[in-house]
């Protein structure tokens, strides 16, 4: 009889091998498993490691690459190979072959490093700033032409607005002064003339690799954006790439804030000039509320610029060539939910490590950047996706998540369920570096950690991460994600306000324009209740529709039970008939309060009289904190309780959320899966009733790939999910497992490990340590050996013992403290590998009724061999650009680490149940 698995591990094929349970596993397809971001360091790439490097990375369970070509290792200059040279793109052709070989697939960044920009970048086509040049001049005294920009460093600007002012505000236009060649203007009195310039940022393309070099390019500009294209457009043309996405990374395009023919655009869309407020857009205007507006239109320009200019026509070039589009939207200057949705596939980042409760879940501060990714950021992505109807959102994943060599499988673990949680679907690591077998240890590495690379001690042990990855990844992409509220996201709030002009809403700035908004603090407070749902933009409530009462955002996504406005100050009377006509075919709409007044400046009293007339329809009173109507087919609510207003609407709710346990819904026509996660201090053991009822419940536990019928008594099911673990809970009619779920009740220790254990070193360096014989297992770290402190690699724990084999009895192996990863061998079989808490295995099947023999193969981290190389400075860090730095950006320099703990440290045991 099949035994409960109550581990972290792959390769055990007891209840996953049946037929059944492969059809209950999607196939297997190369984007359900985790892709690599593959540096190519100055490009010094050749056919046989290439082809060595694919292999490993194919048997390590990886989908696909994403190549970056970057800066390079000093010393192999020889090796480097220009950027779209034909050598370069001969090389990217043998990838994608070699990678069609092995079921993989291939990325590219549409450059190199980042951002976009390169040699055939010129300053006229160069990442643009505007510069607010203020004069104060005395009556009398003059300015001479040509006026130049202040800033010194510029050598391509361009003087677009000249204004003068008086003490009292009144303007003196000097525009037609602009352009004089010589000459000067004396002020009649005392004035502050202000001088807009469009000048150039003069950044560079960070971290480029050779023949990348260059100006980052002005994103914001039409023809500079196709001036970019052009050069891939040449090198492309008549070939058949084989790649599956172009990608463009997060928006880190330091001040650029303007395009050379802004004031035109701005014009076009706002209808009015922009000069003409000039005072208030350099924020020395009186009155702060109108500047709140204008600086408001400004930001609306640059987010439609950005869309219509540089994402639109980058997924169209991606299409020409037989590619779909890629973008990381966080950092922008816009509506993040459209930039995402503006091209085939949005991409999130995580930055940084979480806390988690997890029991033996190591986090030390001193090896964790001081941010805290937030989840919620992640909905942005996942929420352009859904409301969209496309496949995919991917994420940059586990960038910086520890100190360099110090991240093991365990903490990565916790890191990529949040984004699973999210509605990510498609992991990217940040990342692999393509490394030359010839180079000595430990290779050539990226700057940023975290180092998913061949050399890294972990590797084989890789598989188990990636395996789990790919099961959750296989629900995630096949069934769609079944969210029951749209909210939307009050951006015309987060736009008004009377800071510097140009606003990026990055991953590292949430405490600013995020967290403190009522918009944040709602969403938390639903999540925690249990609901789930997508952010809207206006540009989705534009297009929506209603059927059956049901607001459909896009023909692919999944429909909609309830649109959530929270308080929001400034809105779009576009945007309120859009949602009273949402209502008036049949949606339900629910206002936490009253929009108070349009946004912007533009044609400012027809749209306030518009918004009033619309709210008018309502019919609401002006005192009552809790009101309804019924609207046309549909309904609007205006009240602080939304919850109430919810379950009024019989919308309730999971009471899985109740338990501490975190899910993500997910729906196929045949059922629906719940993906649920315990990041909690403690086993959550329980029965709950799941929204979503059906006749049979199955388990899918994607550790192990086992599959299970979890019994329920009355539609309560029983969840018994440890710390740190993960289940899929399937509900439906139609399928029903074979085998039914064993719980671990009553564990009882059976104390059969009285025999000595053989310690033995299998593979690492920089010296393969002596083994030794222990009384119980203990971490060679702590034997005083120095070879052993400075060793990486892999160690074997062997032992025997003697066991009374129950036939109706469940056996699950308990590690203790492991640095940091196992594979488990019981009597010559292999029980898979033990990856991350709560480092246990279910043996049963394995053991023996009488003798038994147990071997761990224990496998540590990098960080105490490279603790040795820098204490006898060894000169492994020798890159250009910006070489090689720790967490906090400082040189790298592991000399003063403490050893880390290594090996098996147990106490290993043995309980049946």
């Amino acid at each position: 009889m099949k035994k409960r698995f109550l581990a972290i591990l792959i390769g055990c094929a007891m209840a996953s091998s049946s037929g059944w349970a492969q059809q209950l596993w999607p196939e297997v397809t190369k984007e359900m498993k985790p892709w690599t971001r593959w540096w190519w360091l100055g490009s010094a790439v050749d056919k046989p490691n290439l082809s060595r490097e694919i292999k490993l990375l194919n048997e390590a369970g990886f989908g696909g690459v994403e190549v970056t070509p970057i800066y390079g290792a000093k010393g192999y200059e020889n090796r480097y190979i220009p950027f779209l040279s034909d050598k370069w793109m001969d090389m990217l052709a043998f990838t994608v072959d070699q990678a069609r070989t092995h079921q993989m697939g291939v990325d590219i960044n549409l450059g190199t490093g980042w951002p976009f920009g390169g040699p055939q970048i010129e300053a006229q086509h160069a990442a643009t700033k505007l510069f607010l040049d203020e004069i104060k001049l005395k009556k009398g005294q003059e300015i001479a032409f040509p006026l130049g920009v202040s800033d010194t460093k510029q050598s391509f600007s361009k003087l677009q607005v000249l204004r003068a002012y008086k003490s009292d505000g009144e303007e003196i236009n000097l525009d037609e002064q602009m352009h004089r060649q010589s000459g000067s203007w004396t002020a009649p009195e005392d004035v502050t003339v202000i001088a807009l310039f469009s000048g150039r940022t003069r950044q560079q393309v960070k971290r480029a690799a050779p023949g990348g070099e260059g100006f980052t390019l002005d994103h914001l500009g039409k023809e500079p954006v196709q001036h970019y294209f052009a050069r891939f457009q040449n090198v492309f043309q008549g070939k058949e790439l084989g790649i599956r996405s172009f990608f463009n990374d997060s928006y880190e395009v330091y001040g650029a804030n303007w395009t050379d023919s802004f004031l035109e655009e701005f014009e076009k869309r706002k209808g009015y000039k922009l000069q003409a407020y000039l005072l208030d857009f350099a924020g020395k205007g009186t009155d702060k509320e109108q500047e709140k507006r204008v600086k408001s239109d400004y930001r609306s320009v640059v987010n439609d610029i950005l869309r219509e200019n540089f994402l639109i026509p980058f997924t169209s070039f991606a299409h020409q060539h037989g590619a779909l589009s890629k973008n990381q939207a966080h950092g922008s200057p816009g509506n993040l939910i459209d930039l995402y949705a503006s091209t085939d596939i949005a991409e999130c980042e995580t930055f940084g490590s979480s806390f988690f409760a997890i029991p033996g879940l190591r986090r030390d501060s001193a090896d964790v950047r001081n941010v805290d990714p937030d989840p919620m950021m992640f909905k942005f992505a996942s929420s352009a996706t859904h409301t969209s109807g496309k496949k995919y959102t991917s994420s940059e994943t586990f960038t910086w998540l520890t100190e360099h060599f110090k991240t093991s499988l365990a903490q990565a673990k916790p890191e990529v369920e949040q984004l699973f949680l999210a509605g990510v679907n498609h992991v990217f690591y940040h990342g692999t570096t393509y490394s030359p077998e010839d180079v000595a240890y430990p290779g050539w590495l990226f700057y940023a950690s975290v180092n998913f690379t061949t050399n890294n001690s972990f590797w084989s042990h890789l598989p188990g991460l990636n395996t789990y990855i790919t099961r959750v990844q296989s629900i995630l992409q096949t069934a769609q994600a079944d969210n029951e509220l749209l909210i939307y996201w009050p951006i015309y709030d987060v736009w008004h306000d009377t800071n510097a002009p140009f606003k990026t809403l990055g991953v590292h700035h949430v405490d600013n324009w995020l967290h403190p908004t009522e918009f944040y603090k709602q969403s938390r407070h639903l999540q925690r209740l249990g609901y789930s749902f997508d952010f809207a933009s206006d540009a989705i409530l534009a297009r929506s529709s209603v059927k059956d009462n049901k607001i459909v955002t896009a023909e692919e996504a999944r429909p909609y039970q309830v649109i959530y406005v929270p308080t929001t100050q400034y809105f779009s009377e576009k945007t309120l008939e859009n949602l009273l006509n949402l209502a008036r075919d049949g949606a339900t709409v629910i206002f936490e309060t009253l929009p108070q007044d349009v946004d912007g400046l533009a044609n400012l009293e027809t749209r306030r009289k518009k918004l009033h007339d619309l709210l008018e329809t309502l019919k609401f009173a002006a005192d009552e904190p809790n009101q309804y109507t019924a609207y046309g087919k549909g309904k609007v609510y205006l009240t602080k309780d939304v919850h109430s207003a919810l379950e009024t609407e019989q919308l309730y709710a999971e009471r899985l959320a109740r338990t501490g346990l975190k899910f993500n819904r997910r729906v196929t026509d045949k059922g629906t899966y719940y993906y649920i996660v315990n990041h909690t201090d403690k086993t959550i053991d329980q029965f709950v009733r799941l929204n979503k009822e059906g006749e049979h419940y199955t388990l899918l536990d994607p550790q192990t790939g086992a599959i299970f019928n979890l019994p329920a008594e009355k539609r309560d099911v029983r969840l018994q999910i440890p710390a740190g673990y993960a289940w899929v809970v399937y509900v439906s009619d139609q399928d029903k497992a074979e085998v039914a779920y064993r719980y671990a009740d009553n564990l009882q220790e059976e104390r059969v490990f009285s025999e000595k254990w053989k310690v033995s070193f299998l593979k690492g360096g920089a010296q393969l340590p002596k083994g030794r014989t222990l009384s119980t297992p203990a971490f060679w770290t702590a034997w005083n050996d120095e070879v052993a402190n400075k060793f990486a690699g892999e160690a074997a724990y062997e032992t025997s013992f003697m066991l009374a084999k129950q036939g109706d009895k469940g056996y699950q192996l308990h590690l203790g403290a492991v640095g940091e990863s196992a594979r488990v061998w019981v009597n010559g079989k292999d029980a898979g590998i033990v990856w991350a808490n709560p480092f246990v295995v279910e043996i049963g099947e394995l053991l023996r009724d009488g003798k038994n023999e147990i071997r761990i193969e224990v496998a540590n981290l990098m960080a105490n061999r490279m603790r040795d190389l820098d204490q006898r400075k060894v000169n492994w860090r020798n890159y250009h650009e910006i070489n090689f730095v720790n967490i906090d950006y400082k040189a790298f320099d592991a000399s003063q680490w403490k050893v880390m703990d290594s090996g098996l440290g147990g106490p290993v045991k043995l309980f049946s149940y």
